[in-house]
């Protein structure tokens, strides 16, 4: 169990320190890579190249397993389809990346570098998946069975 959690811990360091080095925690440097009419900053376009030809590869060694090493069964999502749900969250995630430049993983990376900007963002993304929790949980109350 505690190998688990040194993994995980590892896992999440290495990722951080990727987020800043390609100066994903950067808002400045994230809305010019999105502004492609304006003063395009193509270099995380070249990040996000990387990081999916090294999860190819990951996956192509991980699939070969038949276990995961620290856990009894691999966890894939069940819903595999694409609904409105999956679409409307898409979508609120690609307008708040937009509009604020920065997405959760990086936002709490950069919490500690980022200043009080970024920590009402963390905050704010902490609000709001706390309200979401609470509407799933009220809507299943109240689902017929």
């Amino acid at each position: 169990m505690i190998a688990r959690h040194i993994a995980a811990f590892v896992t999440g360091l290495v990722f951080g320190l990727g987020l800043v080095i390609s100066q994903m925690v950067n808002p400045a440097k994230v809305l010019a890579f999105l502004d492609i009419l304006g003063g395009w900053d193509p270099s995380l376009a070249f990040v996000m190249a990387a990081a999916l030809a090294v999860t190819a590869v990951g996956y192509r060694i991980v699939w070969q397993r038949r276990s995961p090493v620290f856990a009894e069964t691999f966890q894939l999502p069940g819903h595999q389809t694409v609904d409105a749900r999956l679409a409307t969250g898409a979508v609120l995630f690609g307008i708040g990346w937009g509009l604020v430049g920065l997405c959760p993983g990086p936002a709490i990376t950069a919490v500690s570098i980022g200043g009080l900007p970024v920590i009402g963002f963390v905050a704010a993304m902490a609000a709001g998946m706390a309200l979401f929790e609470l509407y799933e949980r009220m809507r299943r109350v109240r689902a017929p069975a």
